[in-house]
Parts: structure tokens; C-alpha cells; sequence
């Protein structure tokens, strides 16, 4: 991109005013940002951070910065919102005390172990959904495959019945989408809608959970509801990590399994080079090398989460620039993990790519607890894909989800040979 060019997108960049073509390809922006103006004062206020090393420097200062999200929020939501109580009390978007109780509570049931005890269902589950997709020889590869993953693993881990799981990705994708820059009245009533629904939904669960509890070394809420350490969360607390759990595990990864299967369809090089590596057994422990380094790889190079955010608690320099106290940051994930400075032809999409230390989860305490369920999700599901259909085709343009902060697919038709 020439320099003037570059000069003149990052110098009109909003966040709150985006072109309907960012969407597609946010790419080419965050480069230019990047280069003329990586610590970038936006029309608002806020700050907008696109560099590797400036990401990390926030990120590692959780003493400067903090993510209760109480002052960014109650103007946008409103008081009494339901999204306003939900977003600031669910775990990401809290500082510690809460944010290390609840989160230790969860780190609790997603064990090292408790993560290996997961994966013959999870293979059940997979070859389930991918015999039904040979019977009908393709489909959706977002609803008929990418979405209906997570939805299952995070409904066991929190012990949602299976014929009452039905509404919860129209839950997640309206209020994951009330967290947009820009915030529209449909998203706004719907959001808040649906947060309401949720916790109708989550109070009878809870009390079903109470009479009956379930295992505390598997069952997430029922961990929840016990507390440890004679420390419990209050029902507020409960219900709104509740929702956070089913909707951050949901989302980050339907838009992980997603966005690598249509990459490997504008990679076709990268998907022959991985189809040889697993060729027919996608299950061989031997394999697992091969897809863990794909599957931080399609992390790196489509992030599942584009965007983090942080309030400076006190005057701060970062990336050379002062920032006074109350200063609002928008974290650009999706920018850094595509600094040339830290990734090597970051454009690239390069599934043996060493030394893959992306942001796709954060850093710092607010690392993502799921991380490892996460990637161990990826790597059945995408492996187990390929090896089942090597030859899958896109029979349609896939339609994204039109959001900045959450970069995925609605729809990805496709047929299998």
C-alpha cells in the first residue's frame, strides 16, 4: 500500500463509523494503522492499539489497566439494562476480586484431565455430525457443523439438557453482538431480550441443580453453586457467569473451526500439505503435533476475537504515547497477531509456522480459561473433517457475521465429493 494511502485510512479510521467492505477484510487497515499511527486517539476519545508489543505491554500492566467495563458501558447500555448488568459482571470484563474467584472456580472443572476425559465424546460428536453430513453430501459448514460443536461441550460441561438447548446460539449471537462499537436499536433490543430469556431460562436450571447436584470435578455449574474455599457467588454472580460461559466458549470456537475450513479453501496449498500430513486417521496421537500447530496457526491468522478493551487507572505511556487517566482502549487482537514485527510474512497463512506466540486468547490474568478445551476442540473437529471429506468444496460465497469485534461466518455452504 503506498504511504499516502496508508496516511489517509488511518487518519479518517473510526471505529464507530466502519465501511460495509472492513467486514470483509479488516486486514488491510489494521496495516495501515499499524504504520502511520499504532497508538491511534479516535474521534471519540478512545484509543485504538495495534501493535504486537504495544498489546502486550497493556496486557501484562493489569495494575494500570482495568477491565471493569462499569464506566464504558453504563452509557451505552443504560442503567437498569439487562445488558448492562450482564457484560459488567460476567468474568472477562472484571478485575480481581471477582474475576479470580469465579475464574479459579472454572480453571477447577477444565483440568488438564478433566479436558483428556472429554475427547472420546467429543470424537462421538464430531463423527456424528459428519455422517449426517455425508447422508445429505454437504451442508452448512457453520450450522450444520462449526456451531453445533461448542454448543454440545459447553451444554455438558454445564449440564444443560439436550432437548433445552435449542435457543442458546441466538442467545450468544445477539448478545455477543450488543458488544459492537456501534451499537444499533435492533442489536440493543435484542441483546437485552435475550439476556433476559437467558436468565429466566438459567434460574430454573440452577434450581434443578441445587436439588440435585452434579459432579463438582466435571460439572461447571454445579462448581459454581458449591463456591470452594467458603467463598460462594452470589446469584447474580452465578446467573451472569453462566451466560458468560455458555457464550464465550460458544462463539470463540464456532468462528475457530469455521474460518480454518474456509481458509484452507483460499489456501489450497496449506490444505494439501495438512491432508497429507493426517491423511486418513485424524485421531493418531502422532498427529497431534500437526494439528495443534494448525490450529494456533488459523487462531493467528483469523482471530476468533478481533477486539479486547481496558480503562487506564492512572496516567500511562504506551508505545511512546501518554495516555491520561480514564483513557479508554480498544486492544486490536486481530492487528497483532498480523505485526510483521512479531510473524513473519504475517499475510501468510503458514500451518508449520514455529514460535506462534498470537493473542487469539489474550494474555495475562485474563488469559481465556478455555484455551485448552478450545484448541482440543479445533483439532478433532478440523482433523477429523478433513480426513472424513478431503475433497469438500464451497458450493456458495460465505456470508460473515457483519461484526468487528467477533470475526466469523454465518453461513459457508458446501458439498462433499
Amino acid at each position: 500500500m503506498a504511504p499516502e494511502r496508508a496516511r489517509e485510512i488511518a487518519a479518517s479510521f473510526d471505529l464507530r463509523a466502519l465501511p460495509r467492505d472492513f467486514y470483509d477484510n479488516p486486514f488491510p487497515v489494521y496495516a495501515a494503522l499499524r504504520e502511520q499511527q499504532p497508538v491511534r486517539r479516535m474521534p471519540d476519545g478512545s484509543w485504538f492499539l495495534t501493535r504486537y508489543a504495544d498489546l502486550c505491554a497493556v496486557y501484562r500492566d493489569a495494575q494500570s489497566f482495568s477491565s471493569d467495563k462499569k464506566v464504558e458501558f453504563t452509557p451505552k447500555y443504560g442503567e437498569g439494562a439487562p445488558l448492562l448488568a450482564h457484560h459488567t459482571t460476567s468474568l472477562v470484563f472484571n478485575d480481581p476480586p471477582l474475576h479470580t474467584r469465579v475464574r479459579k472456580l472454572i480453571m477447577g472443572a477444565l483440568t488438564r484431565r478433566a479436558i483428556a476425559e472429554m475427547e472420546p465424546g467429543l470424537v462421538t460428536l464430531v463423527d456424528g455430525l459428519l455422517d449426517a453430513i455425508e447422508q445429505r453430501g454437504g451442508g452448512d459448514l457453520i450450522e450444520d457443523f462449526a456451531a453445533a460443536i461448542p454448543v454440545e461441550i459447553i451444554g455438558n460441561l454445564l449440564g444443560v439438557p439436550h432437548d433445552e438447548r435449542g435457543p442458546l446460539r441466538d442467545w450468544s449471537l445477539a448478545i455477543l453482538g450488543a458488544l459492537e462499537p456501534r451499537l444499533t436499536p435492533e442489536q440493543e433490543e435484542s441483546g437485552n431480550r435475550s439476556v433476559t430469556e437467558m436468565l429466566e431460562y438459567l434460574r430454573g436450571l440452577v434450581a434443578r441443580r441445587r436439588r440435585e447436584p452434579g459432579d463438582p470435578e466435571h460439572d461447571v455449574l454445579t462448581r459454581l453453586i458449591l463456591g470452594e474455599g467458603g467463598e460462594q457467588l452470589s446469584e447474580h454472580e452465578l446467573l451472569q457467569n453462566c451466560i458468560f460461559i455458555l457464550n464465550a466458549g460458544h462463539e470463540t470456537t464456532t468462528n475457530l473451526i469455521g474460518n480454518a475450513l474456509v481458509a484452507l479453501q483460499e489456501w489450497p496449498q496449506e490444505k494439501q500439505w495438512l491432508l497429507g500430513a493426517i491423511g486418513r486417521d485424524a485421531g493418531a496421537a502422532a498427529l497431534e503435533p500437526v494439528l495443534s500447530t494448525a490450529v494456533d496457526e488459523f487462531l493467528r491468522f483469523e482471530s476468533s476475537n478481533q477486539l479486547g478493551n481496558r480503562r487506564a487507572v492512572r496516567p500511562v505511556t504506551v508505545g511512546g504515547v501518554d495516555l491520561p487517566e480514564g483513557a479508554l482502549v480498544t486492544l486490536c487482537i486481530g492487528a497483532a497477531n498480523r505485526d510483521p514485527a512479531q510473524f513473519e510474512h504475517p499475510d501468510v497463512l503458514d500451518l508449520r509456522r514455529e514460535n506462534n506466540r498470537h493473542l487469539a486468547f489474550g494474555f495475562g490474568i485474563h488469559q481465556c480459561a478455555g484455551l485448552s478445551l478450545a484448541r482440543l476442540e479445533g483439532r478433532v473437529a478440523i482433523g477429523r473433517f478433513l480426513a472424513r471429506f478431503p475433497g469438500y468444496r464451497l458450493t456458495a460465497v460465505p456470508k460473515r457475521g457483519g461484526r468487528a469485534r467477533f470475526r466469523g461466518f454465518l453461513h459457508a455452504p458446501f458439498a462433499v465429493a
